[in-house]
Formats: structure tokens, sequence, C-alpha cells
């Protein structure tokens, strides 16, 4: 699996193994906690999540951020999710009828945008972008 080292997962992976960098400025606060696992996934104007794949502990928080300047969903298929597991769209909604049917008032992420969403039941999770679903751009989530 291929992954872009962005300077925000250089930043994240720097830290994590403790090191102090003089990098005031370069990092953002987020409303988790800092002593959560995050990844990152962008969504760019190819219509595309990258990576498509991702693998993540339980407790993890990804954040989807739109690096184009093309707005984007992220909208859990409502079958596609684990038992048990918190459904997830941008927008807050609590279904997949509800995200289709708020679109694009509600959960539209524009550019330099994003939306985060904590897994915490283990799985494997596949979601896609409301406007760009026929043009392939689906993105998969596997918790372990």
């Amino acid at each position: 699996m291929r992954h872009d080292l962005s300077r925000r997962r250089f930043v994240t992976g720097v830290a994590a193994t403790g090191l102090s960098l003089g990098l005031a400025g370069c990092s953002s606060s987020s409303a988790g906690s800092s002593d959560s696992p995050t990844e990152t996934v962008d969504m760019t104007d190819d219509l595309a999540f990258a990576p498509k794949r991702i693998e993540v502990e339980a407790g993890t928080t990804v954040t989807w951020e739109n690096v184009g300047s093309i707005g984007h969903s992220i909208t859990a298929y409502e079958d596609e999710i684990p038992d048990g597991a918190t459904y997830f769209a941008s927008g807050g909604f609590d279904s997949q009828q509800a995200a289709k049917d708020g679109y694009p008032d509600d959960g539209n992420v524009t550019e330099g945008g994003t939306y985060e969403h904590t897994f915490e039941t283990k799985g494997e999770y596949k979601y896609y972008c409301i406007p760009h679903e026929m043009n392939g751009m689906v993105g998969f989530v596997k918790v372990i």
C-alpha cells in the first residue's frame, strides 16, 4: 500500500516518536484528544479519496481534508459498517438517507475544509462522496 508523505503525516509521525521539533505554527488543533492516534485522508479534484484504503487501530480519529476546489462529502454506506458501530457522515447525519437528503445544504466539505470521525468499533467501513459516487469516489477504513 502506498502512502504519500505529507507535511501533516510527517509532523504527526515525528510527534508520535516523542521527538521535539521547532515547528511552531505548523500544527493544528482538533476537537479530539491530543493523545489519540490520527490519520488523514485527502479529498481531491481528481474525485478521489487519497489514500482510498486505510487501516487504523480502534480509537483512531480520521480527518478527511478537502485539498482541492470541488466540494465533497463523506457518507458511510449504512449497510457497510460493522454492527454496533456509530454511523458517520459529514454534516453530522445519523443515517445515509438523511445525509443524501441534506446534501448539499449540509455535509458539503468545501475547499480547505475538514471532517473528523473517531473509529471505536473494529471492522471494515465503506464510505463515499455523494456527488461523486458515480465517478468511483469511494473509500474504505479497516479498524483493527
